[in-house]
């Protein structure tokens, strides 16, 4: 109690600047170690950081410094990396999704229990107060009991801005996979865990031409579905309609749109932190936007790992092994579902976890809004 989480990050491709914005403003963490397969990448990273040190994968897994791995290694690698810092005797913390497949997530949560460490797992964008928002507002009865939701997540493809997109086009990859776990995520911290799923699946392209970098103009195969469309059925009884595209255009659509007996909620896109969430209720005359009341503050990624710190030991993260297992065990049945034509059954399941009260974590910038004091977590 009162010192920091020493954190190990492997994998210094593109999203490790965004965790590198946030652990530094934490005082719950504190970075100590980069590696990455290609060494002069985890340099050059720990070059720009007091007191962090570049080494190999093993050197950082054995490292006794190290209390915590940051998994942001590709998909694919994430169940061999994770196994690799449990076996080390390290709690774990991944890019999402948490495995390939279900069954490698399952010998993940399996060995970690065995261990006594904690896994956590992208994203903790439905930690910050856009969706928790959105969540507490549901929670307060404003839009009745829930009905059904629709979440839509439509984009041209990732290889228009990534220089290295090979990854989002092959098993393991693709817009439901890639995209999808901010939607599911957020859709049961709303309406709670899934019970079956029915879902269809097309891909229109079997090339994609990279279109930045050094590597502009290279042609790489696709592998994989690149749209998607899925039914969940909640145990609540709500039902949610997903749209996952790597394939059309745009859309005018919401994000996340929330409808119950009472009202309906247009709910901020669950791959960013923050933003409106705005209510019309029965009987209204327009949209109204709610205050902000709930979740982390000025937050971004690496708060999940900030939150997982916080936890006591023995309960689960908010953004825990838990509802990423659920989260991808949704996702492949949809997948599953649009290769069988039936719906599938879902096996496991997440408790909602608990609500973020608006809470400013220590180091970050702090704010307060109308809704009153904010809550402060000091290290």
């Amino acid at each position: 109690m009162g010192k920091p989480l020493n954190v190990g990050i492997i994998g210094c491709g593109a999203i490790i600047a965004q965790y590198l914005a946030n652990i530094p403003r934490l005082e719950t963490l504190k970075l100590v170690a980069v590696a990455d397969l290609d060494p002069a990448r985890a340099q050059a990273v720990a070059d720009g950081y007091d007191g962090v040190r570049a080494v190999s994968v093993e050197d950082l897994l054995a490292a006794e410094d190290v209390d915590l791995v940051l998994n942001l290694t590709i998909p694919a690698a994430h169940a061999d990396v994770a196994l690799k810092a449990i076996a080390a005797g390290k709690s774990v913390y991944g890019e999402k999704p948490l495995a390939a497949t279900t069954a490698e997530a399952r010998q993940v949560l399996d060995a970690a229990r065995e261990a006594g460490v904690a896994v956590g797992c992208a994203p903790d964008t439905v930690l910050g107060t856009g969706v928790q928002t959105a969540r507490k507002a549901i929670d307060d009865g404003l839009i009745g009991a829930p009905i059904s939701a629709t979440a839509t997540m439509v984009t041209p493809g990732h290889e228009r801005w990534h220089p290295n997109p090979d990854f989002y086009y092959q098993p393991g990859g693709g817009p439901l996979l890639d995209m999808g776990p901010y939607y599911v995520s957020a859709l049961v911290n709303m309406l709670g865990p899934v019970v079956s799923v029915i879902g269809a699946a097309s891909h229109t392209r079997t090339e994609r031409t990279i279109g930045s970098g050094p590597r502009e103009g290279q042609v790489i195969p696709v592998a994989t579905d690149s749209h998607v469309t899925g039914i969940l059925v909640h145990a609540s009884g709500a039902l949610s309609s997903l749209v996952m595209s790597f394939d059309a255009v745009n859309t005018k659509s919401s994000n996340i749109e929330i409808h119950g007996e009472l009202g309906s909620l247009v709910v901020p896109d669950p791959n960013y932190f923050e933003g409106a969430v705005e209510l019309f209720t029965l009987g209204a005359d327009a949209w109204e936007t709610l205050p902000v009341s709930a979740g982390y503050v000025d937050s971004g990624r690496g708060f999940g790992i900030a939150d997982l710190a916080a936890t006591p030991a023995g309960s689960e993260p908010r953004a825990g092994g838990q509802l990423a297992f659920h989260a991808l065990e949704v996702m492949e049945s949809v997948l599953e579902s649009a290769r069988s034509g039936a719906a599938v059954q879902i096996r496991s399941t997440a408790a909602r976890p608990a609500l973020v009260e608006l809470t400013v974590l220590a180091g970050s910038a702090e704010e307060t809004t109308a809704e009153g004091q904010v809550q402060e977590i000091v290290a």
